[in-house]
C-alpha cells in the first residue's frame, strides 16, 4: 500500500483519484466478506439514524402534516424562544440535571466496580453463573420492572413494606413520595442495567497480560496494589471512552422508565425533558415545539461530547476520535 501511494505521488490529480479509486475497489473485492457483514450495520445507520435527521428542519417550521415538511411555513427560532420562556423550563431543565447527574455518580461507577469483583473470582463456573444472574435483568422491559418493584414496596401488602411494618410499626409510600422518586429510580436502574454494562469492562479485563500480575505478586504486591497499579489503568481508555460516549445522553433520562413511575404526587420531581416532549408531541400534536425540544437536548449532548473529548486529549488520553 505505501509502494502505491508512493508511485500516485507524482501522478496528475485526475489520474490520482482514478488511481485511488481503483485501490479501493480491488480491497473491497479482496475483502468481500467483511463488507457484506458490514452492510446491515451501515444501512441500519443510515436509514434509521441519518435519513430522519432530515425531520430537525420541522423544528423551524409551524409543521403541518398535510403541508409536508416543504410546504410548511419556516418560523426560524420561535420555538426555542418559547421554549426557554415557558415557566416550566426550569422545573424541567432541574429535575433532567438532576436525574443525570445521578447517574453519573451513583449508576455509572456500578459496571465497573462489579466487572472489578468478577474479574477476582477464580471459580469458572460460580463466575460463569453470577454474570448469567446479573445480566438477565437487562432483558426485562421497563414495564415489569416497575411492576416488580410495585409489588414489592406499595403500602397495599407490599412485601417489603409489611416487612417495614412489622419492624417499625409504619409504612413508607416509596412509589408516591416525591421525595423516594429519584432514589427508585437509580436503583431500579442499577438493578436492570449493572450486569449488561459488565460486558465491555469484563471483555476489557480479559486483554489484561497476566505476567503482570505475577510479576507484581512476586514484587510482595496484595490484591489492592494489582488492582490500583495493573488492573484499573489496563481499563482505564475504555472507562474514559464510555463516559465521554455517556455524557452524549446526558439530557437522556428514559421515557418510558420515567413515564411508568410518574404519579401526581411525583410530577414535581420526575417531570423530564422527555416526558414533556411526549405531552406536547404526541398528546398535544406540537410537533414542531417537541422537536424543538428534541434538538435542544440533542445539542447540549453534542456540546459535552466535543468538549469532553478535547479535554480527555488534552490530558493525553486516547478520546472517540
Amino acid at each position: 500500500m505505501k509502494q502505491e501511494t508512493a508511485l500516485l505521488a507524482g501522478k496528475p490529480a485526475v489520474q490520482q483519484r482514478k488511481g485511488k479509486f481503483g485501490i479501493l475497489l480491488r480491497d473491497i473485492i479482496r475483502d468481500k466478506w467483511l463488507y457484506l457483514m458490514l452492510l446491515p450495520g451501515v444501512l441500519y445507520f443510515l436509514i434509521f439514524k441519518y435519513v430522519p435527521m432530515y425531520g430537525v428542519t420541522m423544528a423551524f417550521q409551524d409543521y403541518r402534516p398535510h403541508l409536508g415538511f416543504v410546504g410548511s411555513p419556516w418560523v426560524g427560532f420561535k420555538h426555542f424562544a418559547r421554549f426557554f420562556s415557558e415557566p416550566q423550563f426550569g422545573m424541567l431543565f432541574r429535575n433532567t440535571v438532576i436525574l443525570a447527574v445521578y447517574n453519573l455518580v451513583f449508576f455509572f461507577p456500578m459496571p465497573i466496580i462489579l466487572a472489578l469483583m468478577m474479574n477476582e473470582v477464580r471459580r469458572a463456573k460460580f463466575k460463569s453463573f453470577v454474570q448469567t444472574l446479573v445480566y438477565i435483568p437487562h432483558f426485562v422491559s421497563w414495564v415489569v420492572v416497575v411492576g416488580i418493584f410495585y409489588i414489592l414496596f406499595t403500602t397495599e401488602n407490599g412485601l417489603l413494606n409489611e416487612l417495614l411494618f412489622q419492624l417499625t410499626g409504619k409504612k413508607i409510600a416509596f412509589l408516591l413520595e416525591a421525595e423516594w422518586f429519584r432514589t427508585m429510580i437509580i436503583t431500579q436502574s442499577i438493578w436492570k442495567e449493572v450486569g449488561w454494562g459488565t460486558v465491555i469492562f469484563l471483555a476489557a479485563l480479559a486483554g489484561v497480560d497476566l505476567q503482570q500480575y505475577e510479576a507484581a505478586r512476586i514484587d510482595g504486591a496484595g490484591r489492592w496494589r494489582q488492582l490500583w497499579h495493573i488492573t484499573l489503568p489496563a481499563i482505564r481508555s475504555t472507562i474514559i471512552i464510555l463516559f465521554i460516549l455517556r455524557l452524549g445522553n446526558f439530557l437522556d433520562s428514559g421515557f418510558e422508565h420515567i413515564f411508568l413511575m410518574l404519579t401526581p404526587t411525583n410530577r414535581e420531581v420526575g417531570e423530564v425533558f422527555d416526558t414533556y416532549v411526549y405531552t406536547k408531541g404526541l398528546t398535544q400534536a406540537q410537533y414542531s415545539y417537541s422537536a424543538a425540544v428534541g434538538l435542544f437536548k440533542s445539542a447540549v449532548g453534542l456540546v459535552l461530547v466535543l468538549g469532553s473529548n478535547w479535554l480527555a486529549k488534552k490530558f493525553g488520553e486516547e478520546g472517540i476520535y
